[in-house]
């Protein structure tokens, strides 16, 4: 092959180079023309404040004119006249001098049931200074309608609903039928353990003994003598009848027990007493005992 044979072209190929020798010279012209054409001045930032001036379209301000002009124009003056905080609108407030965020933190605390009292109350507020407070204190003014109500009128006698009254040493309390206000009434109850009581009863079927208390965590053994038990009231379980599921739901009975009574009832027959229990490696005597007052064959 001849060296010529590179530079000869066929017509298609001679179209193709044409096209991107026209383009090439495009892209030269347009990067030509962008170096060249006059660049485009931006206002730094005192030169953009001083257009926008008025002085600024006819002559040039000085540094003590511009914090002169915005003092007066961008920020609120602050004004003086009375206000109740309790009261107080978000204008009135800022119209004081406050930050918005300070408005927002009295708004929140007046939500949340706050009431200014007094005005060194209102010194309180998250962010005000000393100086603030000292300008603001001669013009505060505390309506009393907005005083709360318990602090206008005490309490002059016991408030049975929120503090019963403590039995007295020799006085009793039926266990097994009591309600959770009477409950309250032992010393050392409260709302906690009077509802203790309560679940821990309707699960049982009620107290054979008052020494069961103990069996709640953390019950104040004190409380003892100041209930009785009528063990009258406390509900069997038909031992026959129930089934596996029903049977370990009671506190003194497990899963392996009352599978035990399951199986033996399907093996042997119903259970006439406790006797048979005895005869089952899962019930010892203590728990057979404990059992006792809760069975019925």
């Amino acid at each position: 092959m001849r060296w010529r044979e590179f530079f000869v072209f066929t017509r298609s190929d001679r179209s193709v180079l044409t096209v991107l020798v026209v383009a090439i010279v495009v892209a030269a012209c347009l990067f030509s023309g962008a170096l060249h054409s006059p660049s485009v001045t931006s206002l730094i930032s005192s030169d953009s404040l001083a257009a926008q001036s008025p002085a600024g379209r006819g002559g040039w301000r000085t540094a003590r004119q511009h914090r002169e002009y915005y003092s007066q124009y961008a920020l609120p003056r602050k004004e003086r006249f009375f206000f109740d905080p309790n009261t107080a609108d978000s204008t009135q407030l800022l119209r004081l001098g406050l930050r918005p965020w300070m408005v927002r933190n009295i708004y929140k605390y007046r939500r949340g049931g706050g009431n200014f009292r007094t005005p060194e109350d209102f010194a309180q507020i998250y962010g005000l200074t000393t100086t603030e407070f000292e300008e603001l204190r001669p013009y505060i003014r505390i309506q009393h309608d907005f005083t709360p109500a318990a602090e206008t009128y005490p309490r002059t006698e016991h408030d049975t609903l929120r503090f019963p009254l403590k039995l007295q040493q020799g006085e009793l309390i039926s266990l097994n039928s009591a309600d959770t206000a009477a409950l309250k009434k032992i010393p050392g109850v409260g709302s906690y353990f009077a509802r203790q009581i309560q679940s821990y009863r309707r699960r049982l079927g009620g107290f054979a003994r008052k020494e069961q208390l103990m069996e709640i965590d953390g019950f104040p053994e004190e409380a003892l003598d100041y209930v009785v038990v009528d063990a009258a009231r406390v509900k069997r379980l038909p031992v026959n009848e129930l089934t596996l599921d029903q049977l370990r739901r009671h506190p003194y009975i497990t899963f392996f027990q009352a599978r035990a009574i399951t199986d033996y009832r399907r093996l042997h027959g119903p259970i006439d007493s406790l006797g048979q229990l005895r005869l089952m490696r899962e019930f010892s005597a203590d728990e057979i005992a404990r059992l006792q007052p809760y069975l019925s064959f």
